[in-house]
């Protein structure tokens, strides 16, 4: 038979316990988003540190910022400033490669959500379910994937035409198409799926053909979810290491890849501030792409 003490250590217990899950609860996520952007927020402080430590804390200062604006890398040395010139080709590199892989992600992209979503082939289901492997699997997979193929590919054509192609800006555009083409497909396709097609069988009822009603109606509609995948593309592109480092070339260094071999040899303060422009950067684009689908989602609701 319970006591009545007993009772009220039961019962003092599973207050307890409830409090404590409470405080889990709301503690939990503060712990997540500390491991996730505490090694960001720290690196962003000691871009702004007046030391050639980055690890130590000397005071405030901008000239690192300014280094990089200027052209200049740990004050002027010839190979300062042969730094200096590989870091903005890098970063031409990092442009030019995001951009073009974009142009095309996005409009194979935009296609392949158009067919997914739309289409009545056969083969759909399994195109379905292939086109998300990109998203799934490791970039060191993917990366080292795409390495092999292109080396078949060179050997193939060089004993069939005697031609020899090596890896370049051609490879790493091809690699970050492949695997850009999945996001801008899901994020067009999670357009596609909030759109009225009423409003596109009304436009065929009013005599316009496919082709107008594609151009005057569901381009203007997705237009959104493409502009956000396009953003997201570039982000990725941009940012990518992995993929890139398996198929790029000679003298086609990326941002990322001049990154790690700067930290190969030395730390200089600069690297942080080239760290904090790039996350500042993918943060824009990311933010820019949300908030077309945000805006797209208000506009369709509408």
């Amino acid at each position: 038979m319970t006591t009545p003490n007993a009772t009220v250590r039961k019962v003092k217990r599973d207050l307890a316990v409830r409090r404590t899950g409470r405080f889990g609860v709301l503690l939990s996520p503060i712990v997540v988003y500390l491991f996730l952007w505490l090694p960001i927020l720290v690196l962003v402080v000691f871009s702004f540190n007046d030391g050639n430590s980055v690890s130590t804390w000397r005071g405030f200062t901008t000239r690192w910022y300014e280094n990089i604006f200027a052209g200049t890398i740990s004050a002027g040395t010839e190979a300062a400033r042969f730094q200096t010139e590989l870091l903005l080709k890098a970063v031409r590199n990092s442009l030019f490669v995001a951009a073009v892989a974009t142009l095309v992600s996005t409009a194979f992209g935009t296609m392949l959500a158009l067919a997914l979503a739309r289409g009545r082939f056969w083969g759909r289901r399994t195109l379905d379910t292939l086109f998300y492997l990109p998203v799934v699997i490791p970039d060191i997979t993917q990366g080292i994937a795409l390495a092999v193929f292109f080396n078949i590919i060179f050997e193939t054509v060089q004993r069939l035409f005697g031609v020899r192609l090596v890896s370049g800006f051609g490879t790493i555009v091809i690699a970050h198409v492949a695997f850009n083409i999945s996001y801008v497909a899901i994020v067009v396709r999670a357009r596609l799926a909030g759109m009225d097609p009423r409003l596109e069988e009304a436009g065929r009822d009013l005599g316009a053909n496919h082709w107008q009603t594609f151009w005057r109606i569901t381009f203007p509609i997705l237009l959104p979810g493409v502009m956000a995948g396009a953003l997201l593309a570039f982000t990725l592109s941009l940012d990518d290491f992995v993929i890139t480092f398996f198929n790029a070339g000679v003298g086609t260094t990326t941002l990322p890849l001049f990154v790690y071999g700067m930290l190969k040899q030395r730390v200089p303060p600069e690297i942080n501030a080239i760290s904090t422009l790039m996350i500042l950067a993918s943060i824009v684009l990311v933010g820019g792409s949300l908030l077309l689908q945000q805006r797209g989602n208000r506009s369709e609701g509408a």
